[in-house]
């Protein structure tokens, strides 16, 4: 009986030699994993890999483990997440290094939603502890998934904020899918996989929560972000590797600022220093981001969002009234009513004016701060652009 589409997949990364790099040098000559093992040596050899790589993929016979690999993840609920599936994140394509595939429980954003990274020290302080809390809910109630590690400290707290805006949040996993790391967050978990997250990992189901995971498993944390935000970070903390990585992959980088006196802060102070975006609220992200976030969805969504404004064809005025109150919904037009070309109004006022729910209040104001109709000010004030 032939290997299924799926061992296949499992098999490219079975192969001695074959790591993410040639995986996708490969792929992108080859399409499929089942292209790759039909092919004769010297075609494989003339696709610029060595010959020994070559050679193991024609000699590969490890298919009977991988189907009783195949078998487990289906036991634990999860499934393969193949590089040629529409589900896999566009922005993790992008990466030098991207794996060709990932195990994944859960749901992952439909529709390219764009992800916001907060990481940060395991043993942190409660002011810390608070901040990640803070900006998961806040970046949540954006529209933002909040990608993060599941580990102890601000990792959990910024998973946990996300859940409580009723947000969707993404835990990227240095151990299989089935492995919760640390044991007190399966809890946590389980929310997750029930708020429409999604529990990612490279790693076969079963793998223990080892050291030398963790590393490679954070270009995997940053890639599928716009930005990495690190709340608190010692100087040989794991969360600067993460940050070296979203640089290395041309993401933008926060950091929280922490009290010189604290070894908790003395790597993301550091950061500050290179040239870190400095953040105090959710705001100074959203602002470095919107303009990523229109140009992707230009890119990737050309057609027009429900409910969202048109962007207009010049930027060089702001669209009128009767503009604006023909391209957006009910509850976008409400939002718009309330505000005045020369007066700042806070988000409170936003939301008992236009009778929304909070929730609904920041959606639609992040939508039309990206089209251009609305621009946010200092404070958490608005005003028409």
């Amino acid at each position: 009986m032939p290997p299924t589409p799926d061992a296949y997949w499992l098999a490219l990364r079975r192969v001695k030699g074959i790591g993410p790099r040639i995986a996708r040098l490969l792929l992108e000559r080859f399409q499929s994993p089942e292209q790759i093992f039909a092919q004769a040596e010297p075609v494989l050899v003339a696709a610029e890999i060595s010959r020994s790589v070559a050679h193991n993929i024609a000699g590969f016979d490890g298919y009977a483990e991988i189907d009783k690999e195949l078998c487990e993840l289906q036991r634990v609920g999860g499934r393969l997440m193949r590089w040629s599936d529409p589900e896999y994140p566009a922005a993790l394509r992008q990466i030098a290094d991207p794996p060709p595939f990932m195990f994944v429980r859960g749901t992952m954003p439909a529709g390219g939603a764009p992800c916001v990274a907060v990481v940060g020290a395991r043993a942190a302080s409660d002011v810390g502890l608070r901040m990640a809390r803070r900006l998961g809910f806040e970046l949540a109630a954006k529209g933002f998934a909040v990608v993060s590690g599941l580990a102890r400290g601000i990792d959990g707290e910024a998973h946990q904020g996300a859940l409580d805006a009723g947000g969707i949040t993404i835990a990227v996993m240095g151990c299989g899918i089935d492995v919760i790391y640390p044991a007190e967050h399966r809890r946590l978990a389980e929310a997750i996989l029930a708020n429409r997250g999604a529990l990612l990992s490279e790693l076969p189901v079963g793998t223990p929560p080892i050291g030398e995971n963790f590393p490679t498993r954070n270009r995997i944390l940053s890639g599928l972000s716009l930005g990495v935000v690190i709340v608190e970070a010692a100087e040989k903390s794991g969360s600067l590797i993460t940050a070296r990585m979203a640089l290395d992959q041309n993401r933008q980088v926060f950091a929280v600022p922490g009290s010189p006196l604290s070894g908790k802060s003395r790597g993301s102070n550091r950061l500050l220093k290179d040239g870190a975006r400095l953040v105090e609220c959710v705001e100074d992200v959203i602002e470095d981001l919107a303009p990523q976030m229109a140009s992707a969805a230009r890119t990737v969504s050309p057609t027009p969002v429900p409910g969202a404004v048109k962007r207009p064809e010049s930027q060089s005025s702001a669209p009128s009234s009767s503009q604006v109150a023909q391209s957006v919904s009910q509850d976008a037009k409400a939002i718009v009513n309330c505000l005045k070309d020369d007066e700042k109004l806070h988000i409170d006022a936003i939301i008992e004016g236009s009778g929304l729910d909070a929730k609904t209040v920041l959606r639609f104001l992040l939508e039309l701060e990206l089209q251009g109709v609305v621009r946010q000010h200092p404070g958490k004030l608005f005003s028409r652009a």
